[in-house]
């Protein structure tokens, strides 16, 4: 039986989420969450071998809480479940030790597919990601601007696209509003 805490912000698709894993064989619930802080209290606490984790949820979300996850416990089987396309996140997202990624426009059956695959210690990674990590490793490749942002860089840059300003995006990530601008100052570069 695997043990898995749902991490959504969201009650509506924490239920979804609920009913699609109790519907599938060897599946259980052990509890869920809303927001990056109750991840890191549940983590804390243990009694979960996966983490179905949303990459956006107030407090500490996205990449930074998948590091924190992997510190803390790094045995914890980790699998995105977002709303972001792969090409936006997936590669971040598997170099922070997430071990797949899948978006919330698949099916149910490919869901449960990608649990069972990361449950048994696999990875799941579709054939688009695994075209972007072959490509990421060829010699010289050059890839586009953003790509060379870091992760807290391009966190700050998708704030920056929905209109969010630097007071906004300093309060939600927890930062100064001078580290913030740095960021603007080396997305700019």
């Amino acid at each position: 039986m695997t043990r898995i805490l749902i991490a959504d912000d969201h009650a509506i698709v924490r239920d979804g989420l609920r009913r699609i894993l109790q519907s599938a064989p060897g599946f259980e619930v052990a509890g869920e969450a809303e927001s990056g802080d109750e991840v890191m209290a549940c983590v804390r606490a243990g009694g979960f071998e996966l983490l179905l984790l949303d990459m956006s949820m107030p407090g500490k979300n996205g990449v930074e809480l998948i590091k924190w996850v992997k510190t803390t416990r790094p045995d914890l089987a980790v699998l995105v479940l977002s709303m972001h396309q792969e090409e936006q996140y997936a590669l971040r997202a598997i170099r922070a030790g997430a071990s797949g990624y899948v978006t919330k426009e698949s099916a149910s059956a490919l869901l449960v597919a990608a649990i069972r695959k990361v449950a048994g210690g696999g990875l799941y990674i579709t054939p688009g990601v695994a075209e972007q990590l072959a490509l990421a490793l060829r010699p010289h490749a050059d890839g586009l601007p953003h790509q060379t942002l870091s992760d807290r860089e391009y966190e700050v840059f998708g704030l920056l696209v929905t209109g969010a300003t630097v007071s906004d995006i300093a309060a939600r990530l927890h930062l100064s509003g001078k580290t913030v601008s740095t960021h603007m100052a080396r997305i700019l570069e």
